[in-house]
């Protein structure tokens, strides 16, 4: 039995926001049933402790979401959720409450990326810091992530990053610790620093070189309709490997093109279309 460090189940693929830096989908649009849930969930935990529910989509959104967070808890997973921070007010005693959410992860700048998010920016961050620390005060990890360093700030991007970063040196005065995984604001609470990157796309044109990957590896990713993908970033199911409704895990990790996948990355090299087309592949050199 493969174990893997993670698992992404999108819960849906539905968002309220249109970011900039997101491709969207054009998939069907629909939200994972409790039914679905707990089938695709069960055949996924054998093999991981840690359970991902996004892949596409904004995860508040879900109608059900209590119940979704019920069955992961009877199932013993580790939840980790990952959000625009639009919805936190709203979601935040379900959030806190749930014993299975370990992570929340907030996407500051996807304020940006949107525009405004519908409301000021000091608004926006009040809430996510105000939910920041009830999490924290909760027992939960929450982390703050500007995902957005790209070195364009002559043209624009990456503007508000110095009216957030003072806004949080206002709200937690430190002492900041960095280390490489990111920076610990205060205890339970992070940020997270990342490069703004492309997604991988099957009309940009491929890129020769080595490659690496750790999708298959300590990682494998489930549509909402149940379709395995190789990792979270094939966002439009590009890479179909099954599906967890009608095949174990076991099985489609042990197929012929699951098996090209990881042995063409154990030797430098991208086995599959939208891999040579993925700059992540770059990253783990």
């Amino acid at each position: 039995m493969r174990r893997l460090r993670k698992a992404y189940l999108e819960i849906t693929n539905v968002c309220n926001l249109a970011c900039d830096f997101c491709p969207g989908t054009r998939r069907v649009l629909g939200f994972l049933s409790p039914e679905g849930f707990r089938t695709l969930a069960s055949r996924l935990r054998p093999h991981t402790d840690y359970l991902y529910l996004h892949l596409m989509g904004e995860p508040l959104l879900h109608p059900q979401l209590g119940v979704l967070l019920e069955e992961a808890d009877a199932l013993g997973f580790r939840v980790m959720l990952t959000t625009n921070g639009t919805l936190l007010r709203q979601r935040e005693a379900l959030l806190l409450g749930s014993p299975a959410v370990e992570k929340v992860s907030v996407s500051v700048h996807s304020f940006e990326g949107n525009g405004g998010a519908g409301e000021d920016l000091e608004g926006y961050l009040d809430g996510c810091i105000a939910f920041a620390r009830a999490a924290a005060g909760a027992g939960k990890r929450c982390a703050l992530r500007l995902w957005n360093l790209d070195g364009a700030e002559t043209e624009g991007a990456n503007r508000q990053n110095g009216q957030i970063l003072s806004r949080l040196r206002e709200a937690f005065p430190g002492p900041w610790r960095s280390d490489r995984r990111g920076t610990t604001l205060a205890p339970g609470i992070y940020l997270e620093f990342g490069e703004k990157f492309q997604w991988p796309d099957l009309s940009a044109p491929e890129e020769e070189g080595r490659r690496f990957c750790y999708g298959l590896r300590d990682q494998v990713g489930v549509l909402w309709d149940g379709t395995v993908v190789p990792c979270c970033l094939d966002h439009e199911g590009d890479v179909p490997l099954g599906n967890l409704y009608e095949t174990s895990l076991e099985e489609i990790l042990s197929g012929p093109r699951a098996a090209a996948i990881y042995h063409g990355f154990s030797q430098g090299e991208a086995r599959e279309a939208l891999c040579r087309r993925c700059a992540f592949t770059r990253r783990f050199q």
